[in-house]
């Protein structure tokens, strides 16, 4: 579903991505690992097209990400963002609703709320929850309502950005089972950044390992524990001692 082809991006004299190889089966969930500033937010970005890179190139079902129809490929893909990124100024349903009542998406009013609420109650919220304000709610439900916005308009890929950041331990377990059963029920491919080793094996299918703009290791989770890369090794223990040097 989406491919990578030799990918390079570099920031003025950084260079991010230094030839990035991957490919994420249709239906699969993939889990991108690395350091913080490794560049695994610039890869997704570059799937949606908002970073161009400098060389290589990114397919979506075989269509190149920087090309064709903006908006009908936008359409294909949620997104679950890392401070969930809920709008102030409107209700809960509005914000799970935000691509069904404009655009090439839009809705009747009522079918969108609709559809809101049918969402919320499959993230575990209830309907009454649908007329607050995002400041009305703790942590764990606006990143609640924020994968019920990603999956409001049935996409078939859903990225998520740090899933889990910010919640305690038992609402990250919650969050992560969610995410899972979601991508599995909808059958969607999943592609997820995160430094949460817990939230790993639970929504991966496959693992990919980015360090020095490129992929170290990928490959099934269960093979994860063993295998031998150095870098996915001290990665996977946080461990200081290793290939991957600590920033002091």
């Amino acid at each position: 579903m989406i491919q990578f082809d030799n990918v390079h991006k570099r920031f003025g004299p950084k260079r991010v991505l230094q030839g990035v190889n991957l490919e994420i089966a249709k239906g699969s969930s993939m889990v991108i690992i690395g350091g913080s500033g490794t560049g695994k937010s610039v890869m997704l970005k570059s799937v949606l097209g908002l970073i161009t890179p400098d060389s290589g190139t990114i397919t979506v079902d075989g269509q190149n990400a920087t090309q064709g129809d903006r908006d009908a490929f936008l359409a294909r893909f949620g997104m679950l963002f890392q401070g969930g990124a809920l709008f102030d100024s409107m209700t809960v349903w509005q914000n799970v609703a935000f691509r069904l009542l404009r655009g090439s998406l839009k809705r009747p009013k009522e079918e969108a709320r609709e559809i809101a609420i049918e969402k919320l109650r499959r993230v575990g919220l209830t309907p009454d929850v649908a007329d607050l304000y995002p400041s009305e709610l703790s942590g764990g439900m606006q990143k609640r309502v924020g994968l019920a916005r990603a999956i409001a308009a049935e996409p078939e890929i859903i990225f998520f950005d740090e899933p889990t950041t910010g919640l305690d331990p038992i609402m990250s377990g919650v969050i992560n089972d969610l995410i899972r059963e979601i991508v599995v029920e909808m059958g969607a491919t999943a592609m997820t950044i995160t430094h949460d080793m817990s939230s790993v094996r639970a929504i991966a299918d496959n693992v990919a390992m980015l360090h020095g703009g490129v992929i170290q290791w990928t490959g099934p989770v269960s093979q994860m524990d063993a295998s031998g890369d150095p870098y996915l090794t001290q990665f996977i223990s946080g461990s200081a001692e290793g290939p991957i040097e600590a920033v002091r």
